[in-house]
C-alpha cells in the first residue's frame, strides 16, 4: 500500500511539478491559521490582486521559452505608467470624461513601453548580448531616463473616468479588469500553443542550433519575442496606472522577480524550451495568495519576500529532481 501511495506521489510531482504541493501546503496552512482565509470573498480578492502579475509573467514566459529572460518589465511598467500621465495631463482640459486624452495617453505609453522591448530585441537577436546584461542594462537606462522626466516624483491628474471604468470598473459582477485578463489568457495561449510563433519560440529554447538547421529564422523569433513580451507587460501597466490613479517611477519594481518566480515555480526552466501558460497563471495566484496569507497573519511585509525567495530556490531544486524521475518513470 506505501509503496503504491509513493508511486502516486512522484507520479503526480513528475506530471504538476512542485506547484500542486505548494498550493495544498499553502491553502491548508493559511486555512488552519486564520479563519478568513478560505472565503469566497477573500479568494476574490486574491484572484483580483493577481491580475497585473499574471499579465507580466505571462509576458516573461514568451522569453523564457527561448531560454532567455526579461529584467526589465519593471521599468517598464514605470515608463508606460509615466509616459501615459503625463500625456493624458497635457492633453487634458479638465472638463468631460477626457477620452481623446486617454485614447492618444495609452497609446504614447504603450509605445514608449514597447519600444524598450524593440530595443532588448535588438541587442539580443542582432548583436547576441546575453539576455541578462541586456534587460539589467536597460533597466537602469530606463530608470535613468523615467527619474530625468519626472524627478523621481509621482504623475497625478489623469481622468477620473480612465480609473473608474479600467481600474475600479465592473461588467457581470466581475472586475473590468479580470476580463481583459481573461481575455489575454485566451489569447496567449492560443498563441504559445497554436500557431507557428509559439512552436519556434519552444524550439529555439529547446536547442537553437536545430531550429537554424530546421530553417527557423531565430533571430526574427528572438527578437519578437521581446517585442511581445513589452506589449504584454505595458498592457499591464497601463491598468496598474488606472488603479493607482497615476504614473509613479517605481510601480513596477518588484515585478521583474515576482514574474521570475511565477514562472520557475510553475514549472519553467531557465534553460528554455519547457513551460505551460496554466501552470504560469497558477505560481502567480499562488504568489499572490501566499502574500494575502501572511497578510492575514499580521506577518511582516519583509517576511513575504523571504517566502517568496525561498519557495523560488526550492522550485528550482524540484524542478531539478522532477526531470531526474521524469527519465526514471519514462524508462
Amino acid at each position: 500500500m506505501l509503496a503504491k501511495l509513493k508511486y502516486f506521489a512522484i507520479r503526480v510531482f513528475v506530471r504538476g511539478g512542485v506547484l500542486p504541493w505548494f498550493l495544498l501546503i499553502a491553502i491548508v496552512v493559511f486555512s488552519i491559521s486564520a479563519d478568513t482565509f478560505l472565503t469566497g470573498e477573500n479568494m476574490f480578492n486574491v484572484a483580483r490582486q493577481s491580475i497585473y502579475l499574471v499579465l507580466v509573467s505571462m509576458a516573461q514566459m514568451v522569453v523564457l521559452l527561448t531560454a532567455g529572460l526579461d529584467l526589465s518589465v519593471g521599468v517598464i511598467i514605470a515608463l508606460t505608467s509615466v509616459v501615459s500621465s503625463m500625456v493624458m495631463v497635457a492633453t487634458w482640459s479638465g472638463g468631460g470624461a477626457g477620452v481623446a486624452a486617454i485614447i492618444v495617453g495609452c497609446a504614447a505609453g504603450f509605445g514608449a513601453g514597447t519600444f524598450v522591448g524593440v530595443i532588448n530585441g535588438i541587442g539580443v537577436a542582432l548583436f547576441r548580448v546575453p539576455p541578462f546584461m541586456m534587460t539589467l542594462a536597460m533597466s537602469w537606462i530606463v530608470f535613468g531616463i523615467i527619474l530625468m522626466i519626472t524627478g523621481g516624483l509621482p504623475v497625478y491628474g489623469i481622468p477620473e473616468s480612465f480609473g473608474a471604468v479600467l481600474g475600479y470598473g465592473v461588467a457581470g459582477g466581475v472586475p473590468i479588469p479580470a476580463w481583459i485578463t481573461i481575455g489575454f489568457i485566451v489569447l496567449m495561449y492560443i498563441f504559445i500553443n497554436r500557431t507557428r510563433m509559439g512552436r519556434y519560440l519552444y524550439a529555439i529554447g529547446g536547442n537553437r542550433n536545430a531550429a537554424v538547421i530546421s530553417g527557423v529564422s531565430t533571430r526574427l523569433y528572438l527578437f519578437l519575442a521581446y517585442v511581445v513580451t513589452a506589449a504584454l507587460t505595458s498592457v499591464a501597466a497601463l491598468m496598474l496606472m488606472a488603479r493607482i490613479g497615476g504614473g509613479e517611477s517605481v510601480i513596477g519594481a518588484h515585478y521583474p522577480f515576482l514574474s521570475l518566480a511565477a514562472c520557475l515555480i510553475g514549472g519553467m526552466s531557465f534553460f528554455g524550451g519547457i513551460g505551460r501558460l496554466p501552470n504560469v497563471v497558477m505560481g502567480a495566484l499562488f504568489i499572490m495568495l501566499v502574500e494575502n496569507g501572511l497578510g492575514r497573519l499580521g506577518l511582516s511585509p519583509y517576511v513575504y519576500t523571504i517566502v517568496v525567495s525561498v519557495l523560488l530556490i526550492l522550485a528550482v531544486i524540484a524542478e531539478n529532481y522532477r526531470q531526474q524521475l521524469h527519465l526514471t518513470v519514462a524508462n
